[in-house]
């Protein structure tokens, strides 16, 4: 349908008196209207006119609906048809709505229904448009490998990595949790001069401090209880290619002191060896912290931290890139819908307008998993604003802190906790800031009131 311009509608029926009337009640309505006498003369109206919808009698000359119907789906398949149809030829009407037509209307006509149903049709091909442009466009230069966004901090993302991928240098990612810092680090890998070398991954977070140095260094037979037999390490397995330590800010001062080593010597020993191995190794580190503050506090090496952020780059929250978030919902609705085998045609303007307006405290990964929840429950074949979680249109829920009488200053000090974690996007220390306590306050306060 054309933009900031009216809808134009084919009135196509043998009845002169069928098609005037028609046209003299819905000009009002704000449509502009052309008329036909027949199939025949609709298809050469068709060719000179942008229309946008087609109301049709069944039973004409020359040219009757059912073939005019036809004639459309393969020339104009965009274009919705309204069938009218007599008592005596519903099963017609039912017939042609499975070849092809939107809706039928029976004579003689309700006139507000018409129009209840053109609007409809109009808005329902208005979604099934910008799903495809919105689809076309993620094959375009928005999208670097699996990231999808066309917003200015995006593309400037884009730009480092097209610049730093072919080089050498050690790249450490920025950015909260759930805002994708791992398909960056993806993106710099494959298209490095590395891609055809091993890959590695490690979430330094996950791992206590006596596993992580004998899964980044390896171990020899017999350097601890249970190990029964010689391993190589993740840098070892990752040599000529890259590995990716995730949440870097989380590993202790010795294990620094031991990474340190690697990146300026490239070589280290396993647990309980003493032969140096010589490894060639690219590293490409993440963290949601702030690394500079955590020189300060004493919690990380200056000298790793410039070793490791030779090249910086800085993921934005879903919050700061509201423009991607059109394009993330489509992609996902189609991903999902696929894997679910349901059939999903667009999302309604109010629900679009809703998940846009919501904070999304868990970024592209809270994104994902609420469209993945709405495309397995909904009947429907258009996500509307009923299909979304109660909590993102609920405005007051997302912007005030809510304490109710009678709670306890326990339960309102962990409300206050958790609201002030949200709002700072998860990130601890900038929560601490807020809330003028330590970081290890907050920690403790966290794991006492059992909030993840």
């Amino acid at each position: 349908m054309r933009r900031e311009m009216k809808a134009r509608l084919l009135i196509v029926d043998d009845e002169k008196h069928i098609r005037e009337g028609l046209e003299k009640a819905l000009r009002p309505e704000g449509f502009d209207v052309v008329l036909a006498s027949d199939g025949q003369e609709a298809l050469e109206k068709l060719e000179g006119n942008d229309i946008d919808l087609i109301i049709s009698d069944l039973k004409m000359p020359r040219l009757s609906g059912e073939e005019l119907i036809k004639e459309i789906q393969g020339l104009y398949p965009n274009v919705p048809i309204i069938i009218l149809t007599g008592h005596g030829t519903i099963e017609n009407a039912v017939e042609a709505m499975r070849t092809g037509a939107y809706d039928f209307l029976t004579k003689p006509l309700n006139i507000d229904k018409l129009s209840l149903i053109v609007k409809r049709a109009l808005e329902n091909s208005s979604l099934k448009q910008q799903n495809v442009e919105l689809l076309k466009q993620l094959g375009k230069k928005y999208s670097y490998e699996n990231i999808i966004g066309k917003s200015a901090p995006m593309k400037k993302v884009f730009e480092i990595i097209e610049l730093v991928a072919p080089s050498r240098a050690n790249v450490l990612i920025y950015g909260e949790s759930g805002t994708g810092k791992e398909m960056i680090a993806d993106a710099i890998h494959h298209n490095s001069p590395r891609r055809d070398k091993p890959y590695i991954k490690v979430h330094c977070a996950a791992l206590p401090e006596t596993l992580l140095e004998s899964e980044l260094f390896g171990h020899e037979r017999g350097a601890f209880t249970g190990a029964v037999s010689r391993k190589r390490g993740r840098f070892e397995l990752a040599n000529l290619g890259s590995i990716f330590l995730d949440e870097i800010g989380e590993i202790s001062l010795q294990m620094q002191v031991k990474l340190l080593r690697v990146i300026q010597q490239r070589e280290f020993e396993r647990v309980g060896g003493e032969e140096p191995i010589k490894v060639d190794v690219r590293i490409i580190s993440a963290t949601n912290k702030n690394l500079k503050e955590e020189i300060a506090e004493g919690n990380f090496r200056e000298d790793l931290y410039y070793r490791l952020d030779v090249v910086s780059i800085l993921v934005p929250p879903l919050r700061e890139r509201r423009d991607d978030i059109p394009l993330m919902v489509h992609k996902f609705m189609e991903e999902f819908a696929k894997e679910n085998n349901k059939e999903i045609e667009g999302i309604t303007n109010g629900a679009l307008q809703a998940l846009m307006g919501y904070r999304w405290p868990g970024n592209v990964r809270e994104l994902r998993n609420v469209i993945e929840s709405i495309v397995v429950l909904t009947k429907r074949k258009t996500i509307s604003e009923e299909d979304l979680p109660p909590y993102i249109l609920d405005k007051d829920e997302q912007s005030a802190l809510k304490v109710l009488a009678g709670m306890s200053l326990a339960e309102t000090e962990k409300r206050y906790i958790l609201f002030t974690l949200q709002n700072a996007g998860g990130n601890k220390t900038k929560a601490s800031e807020i809330l003028k306590i330590g970081r290890k306050t907050l920690h403790r306060k966290l794991a006492e009131y059992g909030i993840a």
